[in-house]
């Protein structure tokens, strides 16, 4: 057997070692510092149907500076008169985390971030060709530049920091793009420009082409910004990390328009266990925080959501139950303790004659070994008539019936 000391296997997880060789990792040329930037404020809440209130988006800035984000776009202060007390409110808490903005290149929509005090802004512009031709049919390629720079402009002049956001920029022509970002860092002078993946089209290979394409274009911070209408989020996220991008948005649990922003919590984890950076992410916090969100938003996380969902470090199927508490990480892809979880058997047609022993330890009823292939014949039944797995209570039921029937 190979020996267990190497960098993808530590107490809370088991990885895989061919995330690891040298075809793999000699692409990977990572940040020195790499920050998280949460957008759940604003981008979250674009996602139809959902609706913070300011003591939410409040309470939600709190639990995300707790859990260690760098950055909280706090959301857009033009929105509404509550929206833009919520932003005001987030400042006067002086979180840890910087409080950013999302504004248009307009003036007005700057002069109204100044009366929050906010840290920083994030400008955009459209850079897409299908959004310009088709959203902005007046504008040229120059009015495109001429907006952004002005605007940008104006928010270092009050004193912001200002990330660049030419959004739809996976769908922008690429002699254009070049000249875009060149030409409004050159004029300009953004703190950091972002790569926004607008409608979620681009491949992770792409990704990481076009972020070292940016790095070689500017000398500033660059950004990534992904949605996953192709469940690809995370894993364009992951490839522009491996690309050098300093920092990485999304949405706690997913949240967004459509399918949503990449999700952040799943990013978080994939960074520290699949690529082995060292994070300053509080992770026994990740699985509340987002449960708190989803009860504020009103989106159910699905039982099968890694990491979140309801069964993520549950098992119903008998084989390898015996690992389920003394090598946990020989069946999930972390320890559940590691996100504050608590592993679960649940009972039903797949289950065998050990998950039946745990659960009855677990609820501390006993039953004669002879017995115990009978009362599992019981739960498989159970579960194919009802159509689901069993719950504890049903189990105590047939457990009950199995007693009185063999007395």
């Amino acid at each position: 057997m190979a020996a267990e000391n190497h960098p993808w296997i530590t107490e809370n997880w088991w990885g895989s070692q061919y995330n690891w060789v040298d075809f793999v990792r000699d692409e990977f040329d990572f940040s020195d510092k790499i920050s998280f930037h949460d957008a759940t404020l604003r981008d979250g809440e674009q996602c139809p149907g959902v609706v913070f209130r300011k003591e939410d988006k409040v309470e939600i800035a709190k639990m995300l500076d707790e859990l260690g984000v760098d950055r909280i776009e706090a959301g857009m202060p033009t929105v509404s008169d509550e929206d833009f007390q919520a932003i005001k409110d987030i400042v006067a808490l002086n979180l840890k985390a910087k409080i950013m903005l999302f504004c248009r290149a307009h003036p007005a929509d700057i002069e109204k971030a100044v009366e929050t005090k906010a840290d920083g802004l994030i400008i955009e512009v459209p850079s897409g060709y299908p959004r310009i031709k088709n959203q902005f049919p007046t504008w040229t390629y120059d009015d495109v530049k001429k907006r952004a720079i002005d605007g940008i402009k104006y928010a270092k002049q009050k004193g912001f920091y200002v990330t660049f956001f030419p959004y739809d920029t996976t769908r922008a022509e690429p002699v254009f793009l070049e000249s875009l970002y060149k030409d409004v860092c050159e004029q300009a002078k953004p703190d950091s420009v972002a790569i926004i993946d607008t409608i979620g089209m681009a491949l992770p290979q792409a990704i990481y082409y076009m972020v070292k394409k940016v790095k070689s274009w500017v000398n500033v911070p660059v950004e990534i910004h992904t949605h996953n209408d192709y469940g690809m989020g995370v894993a364009t996220s992951l490839a522009a990390v491996e690309a050098g991008a300093e920092v990485v948005h999304g949405c706690m649990t997913g949240l967004g328009e459509r399918t949503g922003n990449a999700p952040l919590e799943q990013i978080m984890v994939a960074m520290q266990t699949l690529l082995g950076l060292d994070l300053k992410i509080d992770f026994s916090k990740l699985y509340s925080t987002c449960q708190r969100i989803s009860e504020l938003s009103k989106v159910p996380i699905p039982i099968n959501k890694p990491f979140t969902g309801d069964v993520a470090f549950a098992r119903e199927i008998g084989l390898g139950a015996k690992l389920f508490n003394t090598f946990p990480t020989t069946i999930f892809p972390v320890k559940p303790s590691f996100l504050n979880r608590e592993p679960r058997i649940v009972l039903g047609k797949k289950s065998g004659k050990d998950t039946i022993a745990i659960k009855l330890n677990e609820l501390g009823l006993s039953l004669v070994e002879e017995k115990i292939p009978e009362l599992l014949k019981m739960v498989k039944e159970y579960s194919i008539e009802k159509g689901t797995y069993v719950t504890n209570e049903e189990f105590q039921k047939l457990y009950d019936e199995l007693q009185v029937s063999g007395s």
